[in-house]
């Protein structure tokens, strides 16, 4: 009897090998479920790899090189292609139009897409034919819309010049005509973003409860009252996030200018994405334009970050 006290193996020993069993097969479970999780995140980090770090990363060793019209290597250069670029009528040029560009686009996309939402948020019968047709444009490709567009800007056949000539007004060159070119392009821009500005603002003001606005009826607000005092703040969060994929979005416009316009007439659509194209894939400067790829990158960076700084504290969260 007391060999079998002797041979038994003490509590506190017990315990300790259970609590070092109990690690392992944790650490094992843990082990496991993030190898699993690297594992899904596989694709998405390749792809990531390929298409966006790699071509910062080449843009930005381009960017202090001269190259050959065959992007090899020719010389390397620092700055200078940098200072190039600060010294080019182009380059502000370009920069200036971008600016046009964003503050026509981005303001009137979102009016667009908030009162379209609006319109179709009410419960009328047959809405939902509505809400289908105000979506539309988000399913029609940047080269579709440009042919349709040009078809309604040409200056004999198109729409908006036989409305003019009911009207008695003179005929408008919409895209040859320096005062109207980005304007027309603006335009189009605006109708082709409604469609998915319209599809995210109406699913904001879904999800508003109905009896904010039974309250605000029973204290006797009128519409634009609860517009201005309920259905803002509350929608904030939604323009805040529109805003800031509209100005990205707008800095990277590229496909109208090159169909329509192909930035002229006389510079005056060349937006700053379309400038790039041109140094690149024109004038086979792969130095110059991978230095305005980074400008750009730092610009839109700069404003992002700005607009989350100062915009983001007047959104309001529930």
């Amino acid at each position: 009897m007391n060999t079998t006290v002797r041979n038994a193996p003490a509590p506190a020993a017990v315990a300790a090998r259970s609590y070092k069993s109990a690690h392992r097969r944790g650490l094992t479970a843990s082990l496991k479920e993030h190898a699993l999780a690297y594992l899904f995140l596989a694709p998405s980090i390749v792809i990531f790899g390929l298409f966006l770090l790699y071509p910062l990363v080449k843009s930005v060793y381009l960017s202090f090189f001269l190259t050959d019209p065959r992007g090899k290597i020719a010389a390397y250069v620092g700055l200078d292609n940098f200072r190039q670029l600060l010294g080019s009528a182009q380059f502000w040029n370009s920069l200036e139009v971008t600016g046009k560009f964003v503050l026509l686009t981005v303001p009137g996309g979102l009016a667009l897409g908030l009162i379209m939402a609006a319109l179709a948020h009410s419960r009328l019968k047959g809405m939902r034919l509505f809400q289908f047709i105000f979506s539309l444009p988000l399913a029609v490709s940047v080269s579709t819309s440009a042919v349709i567009w040009m078809m309604l800007f040409h200056p004999t056949l198109g729409m908006f010049n036989y409305f003019l000539d009911l009207a008695g007004l003179p005929a408008v060159q919409w895209l040859t005509d320096s005062r109207w070119a980005l304007i027309s392009i603006s335009v189009m821009t605006i109708w082709m973003n409604s469609g998915f500005n319209f599809i995210v603002l109406l699913s904001g003001l879904q999800g508003i409860p109905e009896d904010m606005y039974d309250s605000a009826k029973v204290d006797g607000a009128g519409s634009i009252r609860t517009f201005i005092r309920i259905i803002l703040p509350l929608l904030s969060p939604t323009l805040f996030f529109l805003l800031i994929v509209s100005v990205i979005g707008s800095f990277q416009a590229f496909g109208q200018m090159h169909i329509l316009t192909k930035g002229g007439p006389a510079g005056s659509t060349e937006v700053f994405v379309y400038s790039i194209y041109k140094e690149a894939f024109v004038n086979y400067q792969f130095g110059t334009g991978s230095a305005m790829a980074i400008i750009l990158f730092l610009l839109i960076l700069a404003l992002t970050l700005i607009q989350f700084t100062i915009l983001e504290k007047k959104v309001h969260y529930q």
